[in-house]
């Protein structure tokens, strides 16, 4: 997978950690599977906008802030 990929999944993986959430916890709270959660968090899974919404609604920060630091 690209490099934006990547990033965006350490992105992830790194706000995940820091509230102390399992995968698990986050697809819940994302309405998402926990399968997809670990795809993105190694950047494997290419995202849809509509869910990296979710993703960014369920860590409770903008979508702005879930792309800080991806280039």
């Amino acid at each position: 997978m690209s490099n934006i990929n990547l990033q965006f999944g350490k992105a992830v993986r790194r706000l995940r950690k820091k509230r102390g959430w399992s995968q698990e916890k986050l697809a819940e709270l994302a309405g998402l599977h926990w399968t997809y959660i670990g795809r993105i968090e190694r950047g494997r899974q290419n995202i849809s906008l509509a869910n990296v919404g979710k993703i960014a609604r369920a860590l409770k920060i903008s979508v702005e802030k879930l792309f800080k630091g991806v280039h």
